[in-house]
C-alpha cells in the first residue's frame, strides 16, 4: 500500500516495513536482533533456524525496492552481543546499502560497535519536513516517523470473535511502525477518529476503517 504524506510517497510493506521513495530509504524498527538467542539462553524452546527470518525479510525487502539507504528506527539488538551479531555483521558485509541507526532504549551495545561496521548511530534524524526517532514524539512540528510502541489492533467479527495483528498506526502529524522483529509482541492502541490503522496480514497491508 502507498500512502503520501507532505507530497512524499510512502509504501507500507505487510513485513512492518516503508520505502520513501523519493529518498530512496527503507524505514524498519524494532528488529530486536538477539531476542532468539536470549530466549534460548534461558531455556526458551525456539527453532534455530528462527535466527535467519529477520535477514531473509531484510534481504527480500532490499531486492523488492532496491532502496541506497536503511534506516533502523531503534532497538535493533535486544541486549548484549551474543550469536546473533555474527549474523547481523555478515549481513553487513553483503549489501552495498548505507546504514543508519536512530538509537532506541534497548541499543546499549556501544557505538564503536556499530562504527566498526560502517553504521552511523543517531540520536534523531530530520530529513526534509519529516524527524526519524525510536520514542514517540508528541505536539511537534515534523511529521515524526517512530517505533518502539509495537502497535497492534484487536479486530472484531459479527461473531463475538477476535483476531489481534500488528499494524502501523497514523495520527495526524506521526506514523508508529510495527516491530519487525521475531517474538516481539505487541501493544493494542486504542485509535480515535483522527487515526488510522493500517493492519499487516500475511501478504498485504490492509487499511481498517475505524468505526
Amino acid at each position: 500500500m502507498t500512502i503520501h504524506i507532505q507530497n512524499h510517497h510512502f509504501t507500507l510493506h505487510h513485513f512492518g516495513a516503508i520505502y520513501w521513495e523519493e529518498e530512496s530509504i527503507l524505514l524498519v524498527s524494532d528488529v530486536h536482533l538477539g531476542k532468539v538467542s536470549h530466549f534460548r539462553k534461558h531455556g526458551i524452546a525456539i527453532p534455530i533456524e528462527a535466527m535467519s527470518e529477520n535477514f531473509i525479510r531484510l534481504n527480500s525487502l532490499l531486492d523488492t525496492f532496491q532502496p541506497k539507504t536503511i534506516i533502523f528506527l531503534g532497538d535493533l539488538f535486544h541486549s548484549i552481543i551474543n550469536q546473533e551479531w555474527n549474523l547481523f555483521y555478515n549481513w553487513t558485509q553483503s549489501i552495498s546499502q548505507k546504514i543508519i541507526l536512530v538509537k532506541g532504549n534497548h541499543d546499549i551495545l556501544s557505538v564503536t560497535n556499530f562504527e566498526k561496521i560502517s553504521i552511523e548511530v543517531v540520536p534523531e534524524l530530520i530529513i526534509d519536513h519529516f524527524v526519524l526517532t525510536h520514542h514517540p514524539l508528541e505536539n511537534n512540528e515534523l511529521f515524526n516517523f517512530c517505533g518502539h510502541i509495537h502497535p497492534g489492533v484487536r479486530l472484531k467479527s459479527k461473531g463475538k470473535q477476535f483476531l489481534n495483528v500488528p499494524c502501523f498506526f497514523r495520527k495526524p502529524k506521526q506514523l508508529i511502525l510495527p516491530a519487525f522483529g521475531e517474538f516481539t509482541g505487541n501493544f493494542y492502541l486504542q485509535p480515535t477518529e483522527n487515526d488510522l490503522i493500517y493492519a499487516l496480514s500475511s501478504d498485504e497491508v490492509v487499511e481498517i476503517l475505524i468505526k
